[in-house]
């Protein structure tokens, strides 16, 4: 269902975005013999987001919440995750004849990179690639040294400073529906036709032929082919990345033997003091403590 934008950024205030609504952004339904074929070909499913073709009206964020349980999140727009949310629709003002309506709303979760650093420098795989895509966490193997926070480029796992069990936080692109052979929750509830699934390759194919065939809606970049040595969202905009917040400055070669360098030579005393902290802040100050929301990662 697309609903108006909500209150928030100058960009989700304005009037008049809301397209007649395509075809929905369904993809491919999957079957076990999809599944087991996309994991012994290793060509991941995933998810390609034309931001063109988003309007905003954050249905993906409400059936993210629902389907794990989490609190229904405000009808804002919002820049980052959080560990309450696991995923946003970011609204940003753009000067460019491409953008029609004057504003771009991205759908911002976790990319479920093609080589992960998050699981590569997990020292007790609790942080987990699966052939099929997804990349998940473990709350039975973590150990809580939060180096899956530290080398992600993305910015993307979140922790639950507040919790008395915390746990990790991040989308999981669906796992437990992918293996039932259904499509991810956000997939299966975008109207705008913004969001399509299907194999990685099938996927990018279909965005050079967005391309090629509408120069004139899209920039030639297709985000996360290469990026950070590919992930398996990508996305499609009528302008430069630069300009929706993505970041500019990744290698495109895959993060984790960088990543491992950099998280050994971390002194522990960098993992353990923050939580000490957080912990006597929690003990001396119980009543300035906001009762929910979270901290940033």
């Amino acid at each position: 269902m697309t609903t108006a934008p909500g209150q928030g950024r100058s960009a989700c205030d304005r009037r008049g975005f809301l397209r007649a609504l395509g075809v929905c952004g369904a993809g491919l339904a999957l079957s076990p013999a999809a599944l087991a074929q996309a994991q012994a070909e290793g060509n991941p499913y995933g998810v390609l987001v034309d931001t063109t073709q988003c309007v905003g009206c954050r249905t993906c964020t409400r059936v993210c919440a629902e389907g794990h349980g989490l609190p229904v999140p405000e009808d804002v727009c919002r820049e980052r995750t959080t560990e309450r949310q696991l995923t946003v629709v970011d609204g940003r003002a753009v000067a460019d004849p491409r953008v029609d309506t004057g504003a771009v709303f991205v759908k911002r979760q976790c990319l479920h990179c093609l080589q992960p650093a998050c699981a590569s420098a997990c020292l007790t795989r609790a942080m987990y690639k699966h052939d099929a895509g997804p990349v998940t966490w473990d709350k039975g193997k973590c150990m809580g040294c939060r180096y899956c926070m530290v080398s992600c480029p993305f910015d993307m796992p979140k922790f639950e400073y507040h919790s008395a069990a915390p746990h990790i936080r991040k989308c999981d692109l669906c796992a437990d529906r992918l293996a039932a052979g259904e499509l991810p929750r956000c997939v299966a509830g975008c109207e705008a036709g913004a969001l399509t699934f299907g194999r990685r390759a099938d996927l990018l194919l279909e965005a050079r032929k967005r391309i090629a065939t509408e120069k004139d809606a899209y920039h030639a970049h297709i985000f996360g082919e290469r990026e950070a040595g590919g992930t398996s969202w990508l996305y499609l905009a009528a302008v430069p990345f630069d300009k929706l917040g993505f970041p500019g400055d990744l290698e495109y070669v895959s993060y984790p033997n960088l990543t491992k360098e950099f998280l050994y030579g971390v002194p522990v005393v960098l993992t353990l003091v923050p939580p000490l902290l957080l912990g006597i802040a929690k003990a001396t100050h119980r009543d300035t403590l906001p009762a929910t929301g979270g901290r940033r990662a």
